[in-house]
């Protein structure tokens, strides 16, 4: 672990030091890229902040300072960040407390955004409104981002092989490198992504007749380019493609990964526990789906406190 070794050094040299030990390698390129982005900020905003200067004032206003030009929530994840580091400069014995407790985490008004979830009518709607061809397009990798809940780069990573027609599940072992240039299949986001998940019969037979012939190892959505090697595939084509189908069904606009969304929160409210869909989604931990889906499960709960007291209301 880096070490402070002398009072004067500044805080952002020991973050810096502390990402390549724990975080270069261990991580995936967009994440240490996240991690490199606070190195920068945190360089910007304190770059003559040391180490023993550290205390709760002083964390409290770099946080502030942050919370200026950023949303809440991306504020959250900068402090998420430095409390890591900050945690481990406690561990070598250099604080007797910790300066990141209790701080208030504030941040800019959020700008408009799109709804991230469809009603199931709405879904419904838009899924009526897809061009299912006998060949493999954007309109098939929708309808099966809707029924599965997959990543993007995960949906993109699919071949054939990765599909068991016989029981009904799809294998999910990779992603699709879209980022790059060149593609290429890479690690999925973390150990929980890795899983299998179960299809409903109608999509398990429209995609054995639409894999029929295809190389077992070849992403069946990532195009084939003439001279060899693949095409490169970009977020945003499919994301225009979505909007432009949303709005001939007369449905919210929404991106892919509100689609994701959408997917697991019809299952919330079909009953579904949050362990299953944590799983289903492949997050790394309950808490994850939890937080992400918090205002839903707070309905749910509402309703199911409606029910409680009119259930007990009878047995008077």
């Amino acid at each position: 672990m880096p070490t402070v070794n002398e009072e004067s050094q500044y805080f952002h040299e020991y973050f810096a030091a502390w990402i390549e030990l724990y975080k270069l390698g261990a991580v995936r390129p967009i994440t240490y890229q996240k991690y490199q982005m606070t190195l920068q900020r945190l360089t910007e905003l304190a770059p003559t902040l040391k180490i023993c200067e550290l205390d709760k004032r002083s964390y409290q206003k770099l946080i502030n300072a942050y919370a200026r030009t950023h949303e809440r929530q991306t504020t959250m994840d900068f402090h998420n960040h430095l409390k890591s580091v900050i945690l481990d400069i406690i561990d070598e014995g250099f604080f007797t407390s910790d300066p990141t407790r209790r701080a208030i985490i504030k941040g800019k008004k959020p700008t408009c955004k799109k709804p991230k979830f469809l009603s199931q009518f709405e879904l419904k709607t838009l899924l009526k409104n897809l061009n299912l061809t006998e060949k493999l397009n954007w309109d098939w990798f929708i309808a099966l981002i809707a029924k599965t809940g997959l990543r993007f780069s995960e949906a993109l990573a699919l071949t054939p092989s990765d599909f068991d027609f016989v029981r009904q599940k799809i294998k999910i072992t990779k992603t699709w490198n879209y980022k790059c240039a060149t593609g290429g299949f890479a690690e999925t986001k973390n150990f929980s992504s890795k899983r299998t998940l179960s299809i409903d019969p109608q999509l398990c037979k429209q995609f054995f007749k639409l894999t029929k012939g295809l190389r077992a190892d070849t992403p069946i959505f990532v195009p084939v380019l003439p001279a060899g090697g693949r095409s490169r595939v970009f977020n945003s084509t499919a994301n225009s493609r979505l909007s432009t189908l949303c709005k001939k069904a007369g449905v919210p606009v929404i991106s892919l990964h509100s689609l994701r969304h959408t997917h697991a929160s019809l299952l919330i409210f079909a009953g579904v526990s949050i362990a299953s869909i944590a799983k289903r989604l492949g997050h790394s931990s309950v808490t994850t789906t939890q937080e992400t889906y918090l205002h839903i499960i707070q309905e749910l709960e509402a309703e199911d406190n409606t029910k409680i007291m009119h259930h007990l209301s009878l047995l008077v």
